[in-house]
C-alpha cells in the first residue's frame, strides 16, 4: 500500500464542512490520498490551523474610531510652528509666493513621508524601536527617535506650564500684563497705552515685563550659571501637567483616543474666536494684506526654499516615531494613504489660516502705535526685547505674550 500526502488550502466551507464555527479565512486542510493494490482509494483529511498573518494577529489592541486616530495625529501635527512659525515665515520670504516652496516640498517630501511612517507602523503593528526588526541593523535609528522625541516632550510640557500659568493668571479683575504698577516691573516698563514705544528702544512693555520678569525672574539670574530655585508657581502648573499626560495615557489608546477629542479641536476654537475678534480691530486687513502679498522674486533666494523644505519636516513631526507607533494601532487593512492626504492637508491649512489671526492682531498694533507692519513682525516672535509682544498683551486684549523660543519661531 502506498501513501501520498499534499496539503491544500481550501476557502470554500463546503469543502472543509470541520472548522469552527469561530474561525474566518482560508483553512489548511491535509489530504492523505491511501492507493491500495486492489485498486480501491480511500481519501482521508485533516484540518490544519495555519499561524495567525499580521492581519489577523489580536496582540496589539486598535482605536475605537477612525475619528481617534485622525485627530491624534492632527493633534500631533498642529502645533506651535503651525500658528507662530508658518506666518513669520510666510511674511519674511514674500508673502503668497512662499507658498509655492512650501506646498512642493509638501508633495514631494512631506507627504510621502508622513505615508511611510503610517504604513510602516501599521504594518509591522510596532512602536519606532520595534519596527526596526525589518532591519535589524539599524534598531538604533529607533531608540534615538525616541530619545529624541523625550527631549522634545521636555521642553514642550514647559510651554504648556507657561500656559497654564496664563490662564491661571488671566482669571483676574485685572490682566498682570497690561500696566506697569507690579512689583516686578523695571523703571524701563511703559505702559502701551501711553506712547508710541519706538521713539525709545530702551523701553520696555508690560507683557514683556511680565513674562520675563514676572514669570521667569529672568533678572535675578546671572547666566546660565546661576539657575536660581524653582519657581513653584510654574512648578506645581508642571506638575499638573505631568498628572493630565499620565491619565490621558493610563490605559493607552482607549483613553488618549477620547482625550484628543478635546485637545485637537480646542486650538480650532480658540483660533476662530481670535479671527473674528482680530478681524474687527482697525488696521486687521493691513496686515491681512502684508501677509498675502506676493514677491516672486523672493522665488530666487535659495534660503526661502530652504525655509519652506524645514517648516515642512518641523511642522508634520515626521522622523520622530511619533506617527509609526500612532498608526500601529490602526486595523491592517486601514486605508493609511487616504489619512497620509487628509491630515497633511488640514496641517498646512491650518498654517496658512493661522497666519490671518496673527497678521490681523499685528496690523491692528502697527496701526496703533504708527509703525510699519515690518517694524512688528521683524523679530519673528522671539523672546527678545521686540515689538510684536506688545500686540498679545496690550490694551486689555486677554492674550497672552507668552512667546515660544526663538528655535520654535524661525528667528
Amino acid at each position: 500500500m502506498r501513501h501520498s500526502r499534499c496539503s491544500v488550502a481550501l476557502v470554500s466551507s463546503a469543502v472543509a464542512p470541520a472548522k469552527e464555527a469561530n474561525a474566518t479565512g482560508p483553512k489548511a486542510v491535509e489530504l492523505v490520498l491511501v492507493k491500495e493494490q486492489n485498486g480501491v482509494q480511500l481519501t482521508n483529511s485533516t484540518l490544519l490551523s495555519p499561524p495567525q498573518s499580521c492581519a489577523e494577529a489580536p496582540d496589539r489592541e486598535t482605536w475605537s474610531k477612525k475619528a481617534d486616530f485622525l485627530l491624534s495625529v492632527i493633534g500631533f501635527a498642529v502645533d506651535l510652528a503651525n500658528v507662530w512659525r508658518f506666518p513669520y515665515l510666510c511674511y519674511k520670504n514674500g508673502g503668497g509666493a512662499f507658498l509655492v516652496p512650501y506646498l512642493f516640498f509638501m508633495v514631494i517630501a512631506g507627504m510621502p513621508l508622513f505615508y511611510m511612517e503610517l504604513a510602516l507602523g501599521q504594518f509591522n503593528r510596532e512602536g519606532a524601536a520595534g519596527v526596526w526588526k525589518i532591519c535589524p541593523i539599524l534598531k538604533g535609528v529607533g531608540y534615538s527617535v525616541i530619545l529624541i522625541s523625550l527631549y522634545i516632550g521636555f521642553f514642550y510640557n514647559v510651554i504648556i506650564a507657561w500656559a497654564l500659568h496664563y490662564l491661571f493668571s488671566s482669571l483676574t479683575a485685572e490682566l498682570p500684563w497690561t500696566h506697569c504698577n507690579n512689583t516686578w516691573n523695571s523703571p524701563h516698563c511703559s505702559d502701551a497705552r501711553a506712547a508710541n514705544s519706538s521713539a525709545n528702544d530702551t523701553r520696555t512693555t508690560p507683557a514683556a515685563e511680565y513674562f520675563e520678569r514676572g514669570v521667569l525672574h529672568l533678572h535675578e539670574s546671572r547666566g546660565i550659571d546661576d539657575l536660581g530655585p524653582p519657581r513653584w508657581q510654574l512648578t506645581s502648573c508642571l506638575v499638573l501637567v505631568i498628572i493630565l499626560l499620565y491619565f490621558s495615557l493610563w490605559k493607552g489608546v482607549r483613553t488618549s483616543g477620547k482625550v484628543v477629542w478635546i485637545t485637537a479641536t480646542m486650538p480650532y476654537v480658540v483660533l476662530l474666536a481670535l479671527l473674528l475678534r482680530g478681524i474687527t480691530l482697525p488696521g486687521a486687513l493691513d496686515g491681512i494684506r502684508a501677509y498675502l502679498s506676493v514677491d516672486f522674486h523672493r522665488l530666487c533666494e535659495a534660503s526661502v526654499w530652504i525655509d519652506a523644505a524645514i517648516q515642512i519636516c518641523f511642522s508634520l513631526g515626521v522622523g520622530l516615531g511619533v506617527l509609526i507607533a500612532f498608526s500601529s494601532y490602526n486595523k491592517f487593512t486601514n486605508n493609511c494613504y487616504r489619512d497620509a492626504i487628509i491630515t497633511t492637508s488640514v496641517n498646512s491649512l491650518t498654517s496658512f489660516s493661522s497666519g490671518f489671526v496673527v497678521f490681523s492682531f499685528l496690523g491692528y498694533m502697527a496701526q496703533k502705535h504708527s509703525v510699519p507692519i515690518g517694524d512688528v513682525a521683524k523679530d519673528g516672535w522671539g523672546v527678545t526685547n521686540g515689538s510684536p509682544r506688545r500686540a498679545w498683551g496690550a490694551e486689555g486684549h486677554p492674550l497672552s505674550p507668552a512667546v515660544p523660543p526663538r528655535s520654535l519661531s524661525g528667528s
